[in-house]
C-alpha cells in the first residue's frame, strides 16, 4: 500500500501566488532564472535557484549558494511571504494547458515507500545531483519543491478528486507560460489517506533526483536522531500524485553536435528513408531526421523478442543509430548529444540545425505514460531522456519543512 500524508504546508497569501511562484529549478538555467527573477525579491527562484542573487559565475556548488538558499527560504517564512497551515493538510493541484484539465493529489509520501519500492523509479540517477539536492534540502531544512507521480487510476481516489474541486480553490492563476494553476484544500483528509492504502504503487514520472535526495536526507537525520520514530517530518516529502489517465507527455528529442562526411547517404544505405516528411512522427516506432536542409522519415529496426526497454523509440535509436553510427555509446555524458524538450517544438530542432549548432536533429514520437509504467512495473531502467512531462508543477506553492 502506498503512504499518503497530509502536511501542515507553508504557502503564499492568495493575493501574493503569481509573484511567488516559478518554474522547477531544473528547466531554467542560471541566466534564464536570474532574468526571471528580475525585480521580483518575492520569486521562489530565490530560494531553488539562490546563485541567482550571488555574483555572476558563481560556482553552484559553493557553500555559500546552499547557505543563501537557506537564508532565502527564512526570510520568506519569517517575514509572511509564506504562510504556515495551522493544521496537517491534504490538497487537490489542477494544471489546464490548451484547455486540457490535468488534477491530482498534493500531499507528501513516504521516505520507506520509496525505499522498498512501493515507489517505482525508471531512470538511473547521477551522484553529483543527488549530492546538490541532498546539501540543499538538509541546509534549507525542507524540501522547497514537489516531485511529480503517477498511479493506475482508482474510482475512490477519483471521486475525492472530483468532490474536492468541486469547491472554492484555495488559488487560481494564470502562468505567464498560459497555463491555470488551481490548488483546492481537500475537506475529506482521512479519505485520501484511506484510499490510497488501496494503491500497491506509485510512479515515479519527474523527479528522480528529489525522491533520491529525499530519502539520502532522511538517512542522514536519522543517524544523528537515535531516538527517531519513522514519524518525523524528514521521512516524507511533498508529490504531486495524477492518475495515469491526466499524464500528458511530450517527445524528449535529440540533436547531434558533429556527423561524419556522407552521414545521409550511410543513413540511406542502412535503413529506407522517407523524403520531405512530416516533421512530427506520426506513429511509434518511427522517427524524423533533419539533415543538410530537409526532413526524412524512418521506421526503426526492432530486437527480436524484445522486452519492455527494448520496444521503446528511444532505445531503439540508441541500439541502431546512435552506439554503432555516431560512437555515441553513453548519451549521459556523450558532449556530441544534445536533449530538447517537445515543447519547444520541431522548429526549434530546424532552427539547431540551420544556424550551425547540430548538423542532425532526430524528432521522435513520445513515449506513452502506458510505457513508463510498464518499465517500472518490471525493475527496468529508461534510456536517459525518454519523457517529457508538460505541463511543469510550478515551485512555490507549498513547500514542505522539517
Amino acid at each position: 500500500m502506498a503512504i499518503l500524508k497530509p502536511f501542515k504546508a507553508w504557502h503564499p497569501a492568495p493575493k501574493n501566488v503569481e509573484q511567488i511562484a516559478c518554474v522547477p529549478y531544473d528547466v531554467v538555467s542560471v541566466k534564464e532564472a536570474r532574468e526571471l527573477a528580475r525585480g521580483n525579491p518575492k520569486s521562489f527562484l530565490h530560494v531553488v535557484r539562490p546563485e541567482i542573487d550571488l555574483p555572476e559565475g558563481t560556482d553552484p556548488h559553493n557553500d555559500e549558494v546552499y547557505d543563501k538558499g537557506a537564508e532565502n527560504l527564512n526570510t520568506f517564512l519569517e517575514n509572511g511571504t509564506l504562510q504556515q497551515e495551522n493544521e496537517p493538510q491534504i490538497y487537490v493541484y489542477q494544471l489546464i494547458r490548451n484547455g486540457r484539465p490535468q488534477t491530482g493529489i498534493f500531499a507528501c509520501v513516504s521516505v520507506e515507500d520509496y525505499d522498498n519500492e512501493v515507489i517505482l523509479k525508471h531512470e538511473l540517477t547521477r551522484p553529483a545531483k543527488e549530492d546538490d539536492r541532498t546539501r540543499h534540502i538538509l541546509t534549507q531544512q525542507a524540501h522547497a519543491e514537489p516531485v511529480m507521480m503517477t498511479y493506475k487510476d482508482d474510482e475512490e481516489t477519483e471521486n475525492l478528486i472530483q468532490e474536492t474541486t468541486g469547491g472554492e480553490p484555495l488559488f487560481e492563476f494564470e502562468a505567464s507560460d498560459g497555463v491555470t494553476h488551481k490548488l483546492w484544500r481537500a475537506e475529506k483528509t482521512e479519505a485520501f489517506v484511506r484510499a490510497f492504502k488501496s494503491i500497491s504503487h506509485l510512479y515515479i514520472a519527474d523527479g528522480h533526483h528529489r525522491c533520491k535526495s529525499a530519502s539520502r536526507a532522511a538517512e542522514k537525520k536519522r543517524k544523528n536522531n537515535p531516538e527517531h520514530t519513522g514519524n518525523e517530518e524528514y521521512n516524507f516529502f511533498p508529490a504531486v500524485i495524477f492518475p495515469m489517465s491526466n499524464m500528458n507527455i511530450l517527445p524528449y528529442n535529440r540533436v547531434v553536435h558533429t556527423i561524419p562526411d556522407n552521414f545521409l547517404n550511410t543513413l540511406k544505405d542502412e535503413f529506407s528513408l522517407t523524403p520531405d516528411a512530416d516533421p512530427q512522427p506520426s506513429e511509434k516506432g518511427t522517427i524524423s531526421i533533419y539533415i543538410d536542409g530537409s526532413w526524412y522519415g524512418m521506421e526503426l529496426p526492432l530486437d527480436e523478442d524484445p522486452n519492455s526497454v527494448q520496444k521503446l523509440d528511444v532505445h531503439r535509436l540508441q541500439e541502431f543509430v546512435l552506439s554503432p553510427l555516431l560512437d555515441i555509446s553513453d548519451p549521459r555524458r556523450d558532449e556530441n548529444i544534445s536533449f530538447v524538450g517537445g515543447i519547444r517544438g520541431t522548429e526549434e530542432l530546424e532552427k539547431l540545425v540551420d544556424n550551425g549548432t547540430a548538423e542532425l536533429a532526430i524528432s521522435m514520437y513520445a513515449t506513452s505514460i502506458e510505457e513508463l509504467v510498464e518499465v517500472s512495473d518490471e525493475g527496468r531502467l529508461m534510456p536517459p531522456k525518454s519523457t517529457w512531462f508538460e505541463p511543469k508543477l510550478r515551485s512555490g506553492l507549498l513547500v514542505h519543512t522539517f
